[in-house]
């Protein structure tokens, strides 16, 4: 059984006439599963870490997740033995700062930090060597055409989850919590390109359905950045909810991914649509289950929970 079914429907689907074709999905939230969620949360992390995925052992990362599986969630639309189609959970960087993966992902942090923010790195380095500070590395991926309104729920649940376990004697009262997330940079040639190009479609698809008399509802892509002011770095996040993280942050940095783009992917970046500038993402929030339910209302309230 799932732990909650959410219909993916909109605010105005009462309002909408005859002529309008919705699509409804709904989606379900499930315990991670060992049985067969391993290469789906492989890809997902592989998504979240892009090209540093491999040199941070996404494959050691996928089993550790799910050798937990009462603590976090996945999303999927076609029941418990299907693929998640979103991931969300918490790691103890110190109780398993021996596995693998979490001492790559610790160690890529402080050197990325140590080039990229040194008041960041400070902080890391103070919070890695003492025993008495428990860090969480929150992962939390989703496929890109997901809404938004999936996540609220997600931080909710996780809440509740760790509480639980806490109850329960099990190591999750963190002292501060670590996000991994990714944005894109766009230069100002870059967004001038993609709003043109947004302006041409948006032309042709009213002319269409001026002539059709016939609209299909979908929802937008969460990077769309349409009537947003462009940000003085040109950074632009991939997860929505980024920004109210950024607001309760200690830390928070964008850097460049370590691992050298290929070379065909080098010569066409900058003018393909599928070579997005994209960058890493790291904030760095002090408390724990406390903090996660807060931040899971403030989410609610800014994107609703379907």
């Amino acid at each position: 059984m799932p732990k909650r079914k959410q219909a993916d429907d909109d605010d105005d689907a009462a309002s909408s006439s005859s002529d309008i074709s919705l699509v409804d999905v709904s989606f379900d939230f499930f315990d991670p599963n060992p049985k067969v969620d391993y290469h789906a949360i492989k890809r997902l992390l592989t998504q979240l870490l892009q090209r540093d995925a491999e040199e941070l052992h996404v494959n050691e990362l996928a089993d550790l997740i799910l050798s937990q599986p009462t603590v976090g969630t996945t999303v999927k639309t076609d029941g418990i033995e299907s693929d998640p189609f979103a991931l969300f959970t918490v790691l103890n960087m110190h109780l398993h700062h021996q596995n693998t993966s979490i001492k790559a992902i610790a160690n890529y942090l402080l050197s990325v930090a140590s080039t990229h923010d040194a008041a960041f790195h400070e902080t890391l380095k103070a919070l890695f060597s003492q025993s008495d500070a428990h860090v969480g590395l929150v992962l939390c991926e989703r496929l890109v055409n997901m809404p938004v309104q999936v996540v609220p729920p997600m931080y909710n649940m996780l809440a509740n989850e760790m509480k639980w376990a806490i109850d329960d004697g099990e190591p999750y009262n963190f002292t501060h919590l670590i996000f991994l997330s990714r944005v894109y940079h766009l230069s100002e040639e870059e967004e001038s390109l993609l709003a043109n190009s947004a302006s041409r479609r948006q032309r042709s698809s009213s002319e269409a359905n001026s002539s059709t008399k016939k609209q299909k509802k979908h929802r937008p892509p969460e990077a769309d950045q349409d009537g947003m002011a462009r940000p003085p770095d040109g950074i632009y996040p991939f997860h929505p909810e980024d920004d109210i993280l950024l607001k309760s942050c200690l830390h928070a940095m964008t850097y460049p991914y370590v691992a050298p783009l290929p070379p065909l992917v080098q010569e066409t970046r900058s003018r393909d649509a599928f070579g997005l500038d994209i960058r890493g993402r790291a904030m760095l929030i002090a408390g724990g289950v406390d903090v996660l339910r807060d931040l899971g209302g403030k989410m609610s309230e800014m994107f609703g929970t379907g």
